[in-house]
């Protein structure tokens, strides 16, 4: 016998939802034959087989597939008792757990191109318990917070304003050494020396010369000089210059000059030359 030594599964409990609705609906389907039963709460055979499993608290990995089959198809024989009319799925699926319960109680026949029915009990197994995996995540996310529901999101994000407030902490030291360090700073400038004209003796007593020639009487030494001021920074060096010639022209008898008092114009004139006696 090729049954499965796995962990078997006990007779269906009557208590059961499914068994329970069929019995419920005895009096129905006798008033109306036609009744076609689509069993609620449950979404296909495979489905249908599941609950049936969870029924008997096993693990899906250590059930009896036999068992199980045999539960499904008593449950499909209760049914057609109480001459309900299933849908055509639960139908189609009865006719293939009969096959593989047929698989599994007979021999296997070597030589079959067919899969044996301990593998076809095994991708049964294993659909349920793939059917078991999607049935726990659909409860978890459902069991999660749903927006609109638990959560609501907020409205338009507010516009905010970043304000920077800056602190100083700084002693009387730093602070005299940026000062310092500023005003150095702005210190450093270019510095252009410009060059002074200045009046040289010789020009100036050739200067003298000209302008007195023969004058006897006595003229400021600045009426002289005012021509040749054509600028203020030029007025002390063309004054002692001159002054000096004077002097130098008055040593050598040529010129005589005079001032009234201190800080008074100084005059100018030429010396009248006596005549030559040898004449």
């Amino acid at each position: 016998m090729a049954e499965q030594d796995t962990q078997p599964v006990s007779a269906p409990d009557k208590s059961f939802d499914l068994l329970s609705a069929v019995h419920t609906s005895e009096e129905r389907a006798m008033s109306d034959p036609q009744l076609v039963v689509d069993v609620d709460g449950f979404e296909g055979p495979l489905d249908l087989l599941l609950g049936l499993a969870r029924t008997q608290k096993v693990d899906l990995a250590k059930i009896s597939i036999l068992a199980l089959v045999e539960q499904y198809l008593e449950f499909v024989t209760e049914a057609r008792r109480m001459r309900l009319e299933l849908a055509a799925d639960y139908l189609v699926m009865a006719a293939w757990l009969a096959y593989l319960k047929s698989r599994l109680l007979l021999p296997e026949q070597k030589g079959e191109d067919e899969p044996t029915g301990a593998e076809l009990a095994a991708a049964l197994a294993f659909r349920l318990r793939r059917l078991e995996a999607m049935r726990e995540v659909s409860e978890k996310l459902l069991a999660r917070s749903r927006a609109g529901r638990d959560v609501f999101f907020r409205g338009e994000p507010e516009t905010m304003s970043v304000v920077h407030k800056s602190i100083w902490d700084a002693s009387v030291y730093d602070l005299l050494s940026a000062y310092a360090t500023q005003r150095q700073r702005q210190s450093v400038t270019s510095v252009r020396v410009l060059r002074r004209t200045v009046w040289s003796l010789q020009e100036a007593r050739e200067l003298l010369t000209k302008l007195v020639g023969r004058v006897s009487e006595w003229t400021p030494l600045n009426a002289y000089l005012r021509d040749y001021l054509y600028d203020n920074k030029d007025w002390a060096t063309v004054v002692a210059s001159s002054f000096s010639a004077s002097l130098e022209m008055v040593r050598e008898g040529t010129v005589e000059i005079r001032q009234g008092e201190p800080f008074s114009p100084v005059y100018i004139r030429a010396l009248e030359q006596e005549p030559d006696k040898d004449v």
